[in-house]
């Protein structure tokens, strides 16, 4: 193949290309001198951020972890107490109740003593009443029976030695 029937295009001219790689070579240079150290410090930095916000993550990652667990334990401390609040509550809600009762049955049974009692002085009153009236009613008849009985001296004699042998016959 021969190149020099080639297009100029495809086929550069030697100061052409020396021209092209000296400028190559400068740009490269600059770059290397002053553009390559300020994008690898970027990409550093940016790398550094990078680690930086993924350690921060995984730092908020274990706290959360932390408070959740946390947050279980008061949770479950706080169901505990709840618990032991509630047991308390229900075993002085019986204590009260017991007490109550206790009180309840101390006082119906002073109740019941003290009507007894009414009740026995009132029978007693009764009694007494009841024995006044029939001994009233016996000394009235009695004393109309011995009126009619006595009216003389024989039958008053009579009476007397009738009186007199019961007695001595007890």
């Amino acid at each position: 193949m021969d190149f020099t029937q080639l297009p100029s295009i495809l086929t550069p001219d030697p100061g052409l290309l020396f021209w092209m790689l000296l400028a190559f070579l400068v740009v490269f240079w600059v770059l290397a001198k002053y553009g390559f150290p300020a994008i690898i410090n970027m990409v550093d930095e940016r790398n550094k951020y990078i680690d930086e916000s993924l350690r921060k993550a995984h730092e908020a990652q274990e706290r959360l972890a932390n408070i959740e667990k946390e947050g279980e334990s008061i949770l479950q401390e706080a169901r505990e107490k709840q618990a032991q609040i509630l047991k308390e509550a229900a075993h002085t809600r019986d204590a009260i109740v017991e007490k109550a009762q206790e009180k309840a049955r101390a006082e119906g049974a002073r109740l019941m003593e003290e009507a007894k009692t009414a009740i026995e002085q009132e029978k007693k009153a009764a009694i007494a009443d009841i024995r006044a009236q029939v001994a009233a009613l016996s000394v009235d008849i009695a004393e109309k029976v011995l009126r009619t009985n006595l009216k003389d001296d024989k039958s008053q004699m009579d009476l007397i030695d009738r009186m007199l042998d019961e007695v001595s016959a007890k």
